[in-house]
C-alpha cells in the first residue's frame, strides 16, 4: 500500500466518516474546500477526512476542533460544474493521526502519522466468523430477500467491515468509534455490538441495514 506524505489536506465535516477502500461521493461547494479540490486535481489527489467534534457550531474561530484520527482518500472521479463546485469520488486509503494543523492556506492542512489496520493474518477465521455473524444479523433486521441481494458475497471480509461501518446509519460518533479501532476484527466486534444493541432496541427494522 502506498504510504501517505507527511502533510495533506483535511477536509472536516459534521457527519461523514471515510473508511480505508470504501468510496464516498462528495459534492464541494464551499469556496475554501473547492481551492483545496483543484490543488488535488493538481497534486497526488489526496484529502484527509476527518470528523468534527460536537459542538463544532459554536466554535468562534473558522477552523472548529476535529478528531485527530481520519481517513485519508484518492479523488478517483471528478466532475467540475460550470459554476466552479465540484462532484467527486473519493477512494479511502489509510487512516492517520493529526499531529499539527498549518491554517497558512484558506483549507486546514494537516502534519499526519499513518496508522496502517492491523494485520488480521492468524486471525482470518475469527473475521470470517464475524462477517457471518454480521449477515445473519442483517438478515433478521431486513427482508431476507432483500438483505440476501445487498450484501455481495464476493466481496473480502474486512472490506465488507468498513462497508458497513461507513454505510449503515450509525450516528457519526459511532462511526469515528469504529474508525479508530485498531484492526477489522476489533472493528467487526464492535460493528457487531452495536447492530446487536439496534435489534434489541428497534426489533426487525434497522435503516440502511445494506450494501448496495
Amino acid at each position: 500500500m502506498a504510504t501517505l506524505p507527511g502533510r495533506i489536506p483535511i477536509f472536516p465535516l459534521p457527519n461523514v466518516v471515510l473508511f480505508p477502500h470504501v468510496f464516498l461521493p462528495l459534492h464541494i461547494f464551499e469556496p475554501r474546500y473547492r481551492e483545496m479540490v483543484a490543488d488535488a486535481i493538481d497534486g497526488d489527489r489526496l484529502i484527509g477526512m476527518v470528523l468534527l467534534r460536537n459542538g463544532w457550531q459554536r466554535h468562534a474561530g473558522p477552523d472548529p476542533p476535529i478528531f485527530p484520527i481520519g481517513c485519508a482518500g484518492r479523488i478517483t472521479h471528478v466532475a467540475s460544474l460550470p459554476d466552479g463546485r465540484y462532484n467527486i469520488v473519493l477512494r479511502g486509503l489509510q487512516r492517520f493521526r493529526v499531529q499539527d494543523e498549518d491554517h497558512s492556506r484558506a483549507y486546514r492542512i494537516a502534519t499526519v502519522e499513518v496508522m496502517p489496520d492491523g494485520a488480521i493474518a492468524g486471525r482470518r477465521d475469527r473475521l470470517h466468523e464475524g462477517r457471518k455473524r454480521l449477515e445473519n444479523l442483517l438478515d433478521r433486521q431486513v427482508a431476507p430477500a432483500a438483505s440476501a441481494s445487498r450484501v455481495p458475497p464476493g466481496m473480502a471480509d474486512a472490506e465488507l467491515v468498513n462497508v458497513l461501518s461507513q454505510y449503515l446509519e450509525f450516528e457519526p460518533i459511532e462511526r469515528q468509534a469504529l474508525l479508530e479501532k485498531d484492526d477489522p476484527c476489533e472493528r467487526c466486534a464492535a460493528l457487531i455490538d452495536l447492530l446487536e444493541m439496534r435489534l434489541m432496541a428497534h426489533g426487525r427494522s434497522f435503516p440502511g441495514a445494506g450494501v448496495q
